[in-house]
């Protein structure tokens, strides 16, 4: 086990990282290290900003939420260090991953954000990811910022009988 708490941090992050095939929100990533009291809020963050700046993650803010995603650096650098977790705290990541994969992914698969248009109206971007694939990935243009939000915030609920319609009618055979 590693005497310096944030280089275990870190690692375990980069574990984490690496065992989804998915991006993993600020906020989940605190659901782990703060349930099971590894590490504080603000250490957490601090982890974060410096596996960032050393390029062993990226980062992509949508609607408010900071999305993480290990990259090839970090994967090498798991690969050299990794085994300095102890075998407790992998059973630990792995149960909480393995618990909660669906609804991790499921919270970052499913995106909705809005933005001011140069056309003084507003874009509504609504997206549904598996893993690095996109399904479906649809924009619209609405006159104010009630529509804008309200549609984003339809979306988390709806996004999937609203693909299901899609699919359904672009497949749908008329001859």
């Amino acid at each position: 086990m590693l005497s310096e708490p944030l280089t275990l941090y870190k690692l375990m992050t980069l574990y984490m990282l690496k065992q989804v095939k998915f991006p993993l929100s600020g906020s989940q990533l605190s659901e782990f290290f703060l349930d099971k009291e590894y590490a504080a809020y603000f250490t957490l963050q601090q982890v974060l900003k410096e596996l960032k700046d050393a390029h062993l993650i990226t980062s992509q803010t949508v609607r408010n939420t900071s999305l993480y995603e290990i990259t090839r650096e970090g994967e090498e650098t798991l690969s050299f260090f990794g085994k300095k977790i102890s075998p407790a705290i992998i059973e630990d990541m792995n149960a909480f991953l393995s618990a909660n994969r669906m609804r991790l992914r499921d919270e970052v698969g499913v995106t909705a954000e809005f933005y001011k248009s140069t056309e003084q109206d507003y874009m509504v971007h609504c997206e549904v990811r598996e893993g690095r694939s996109i399904l479906l990935n649809l924009q619209l243009c609405v006159p104010d910022k009630e529509q804008a939000e309200a549609m984003c915030n339809r979306w988390n609920t709806s996004n999937q009988i609203i693909y299901s319609f899609i699919m359904r009618e672009l497949l749908r055979d008329d001859r």
